[in-house]
């Protein structure tokens, strides 16, 4: 059974940094693409794309709001994935959900979330 625990979210002001990481276990992710939706407060059956990242290659894939202000990676010795997010806007402000899926590419679309975490705030304050 696929379980993805999510860890790192607070309170961060805007300009500033935070790293959100992703304990993954339950299966050999060789196979999978890994990677994180957002849900903003309020607003829980929006389930929007941030990043993703194919565990066997590293290919990647970003939203334009994530390009260039967030960096994926995976640890494959340790199972986890990261998201470093640097340069946090208030619109950043949601709940960050690990999720994972079974292709090996994150191409073209990012990901569907087969599988999910239950997710970590991450507010930011203007």
């Amino acid at each position: 059974q696929v379980r993805l625990v999510e860890s790192g979210g607070g309170l961060a002001q805007a300009g500033a940094s935070l790293k959100l990481s992703c304990a993954a276990s339950g299966r050999d992710f060789t196979e999978y693409t890994l990677g994180w939706f957002r849900q903003t407060p309020g607003k829980e059956r929006e389930r929007i794309f941030v990043a993703a990242m194919a565990w066997k290659t590293g290919e990647s894939l970003y939203a334009d709001s994530a390009r260039g202000r967030f960096t994926i990676s995976i640890d494959k010795s340790k199972s986890t994935m990261d998201l470093q997010m640097d340069n946090l806007k208030p619109e950043d402000t949601a709940i960050y959900h690990c999720a994972a899926d079974l292709r090996p590419s994150p191409a073209p679309f990012g990901l569907s979330g087969d599988y999910w975490g239950h997710g970590t705030l991450v507010t930011v304050s203007s």
